[in-house]
């Protein structure tokens, strides 16, 4: 059965795209910690991290990298943090958070609510900044 982010990079289920290449996609996340966090998948639909194969990996990392240096510029912050919890949907993903301080990374505070175009607009704010 197809997880939900497989779903995403189908087109079954929209999203707020904000990078994509052949290989990985990059979307807020639609429960956001802060504004502008954002979640790097492969498209490959793989559960474990760690059971990405050694190209994959690298290519994640470097494709996350990618999109945190236009997260950062699009957003204000201190810091572009990461976390890879995995525990939600069984589908490889790598979350992007900009940072001012610790409490931001903190997964149990009340999640943020934007419109569709609120999230639109942050959307493309942080895709014009990305060099894919």
């Amino acid at each position: 059965m197809s997880t939900l982010f497989t779903k995403i990079v189908k087109g079954e289920i929209p999203c707020y795209k904000v990078a994509e290449d052949n290989i990985f996609l990059a979307f807020l996340d639609i429960n956001p910690l802060a504004i502008g966090h954002t979640l790097v998948i492969p498209k490959k639909e793989v559960d474990y991290i760690f059971d990405l194969d050694d190209d994959l990996y690298t290519d994640l990392h470097h494709f996350c990298r990618k999109v945190a240096l236009g997260l950062r510029k699009a957003i204000p912050c201190l810091r572009i943090g990461t976390a890879v919890v995995g525990l939600d949907v069984p589908h490889v993903h790598v979350h992007l958070f900009p940072l001012n301080s610790m409490d931001d990374m903190n997964f149990m505070k009340p999640k943020l609510r934007f419109s569709d175009e609120e999230f639109a607009e942050i959307a493309d704010k942080i895709k014009k900044e990305i060099k894919v």
